[in-house]
């Protein structure tokens, strides 16, 4: 049984019911960058678009968190709850959450 310590590394990959590269949509991953690193428990976000032609999604968060209990938190958290409720349902046409236990030592 390994012993080691793991993080987790949370990724949403979504499309936006804004066009791509509209003003609308730029709103919308800077103000959700700005919001959810606000939250503490949040490490290493990047607000991404995407390049690949293996998928069809427009977007992706990705952020890290020491452990569950932070992720568990970040959940939680009010700003998170709030962008959720007054952005994300309104403005995401749809989306796929991914999230990964990472051993500790591993690249970020």
């Amino acid at each position: 049984m390994s012993t080691s310590k793991e993080w987790i590394r949370h990724m949403v990959i979504f499309d936006l019911k804004h066009p791509q590269g509209s003003s609308e949509a730029a709103a919308f991953l800077e103000d959700g960058e700005r919001i959810l690193t606000s939250i503490p428990y949040v490490r290493q976000f990047a607000a991404s678009g995407q390049i690949s032609l293996k998928n069809d999604y427009q977007y992706v968060f990705t952020m890290d968190f020491k452990d569950e209990e932070d992720y568990r938190l970040y959940n939680e958290h009010s700003s998170h709850a709030s962008f959720v409720k007054e952005r994300w349902e309104s403005e995401v046409s749809r989306f796929l959450e991914i999230d990964f236990r990472v051993p500790e030592g591993a690249s970020s």
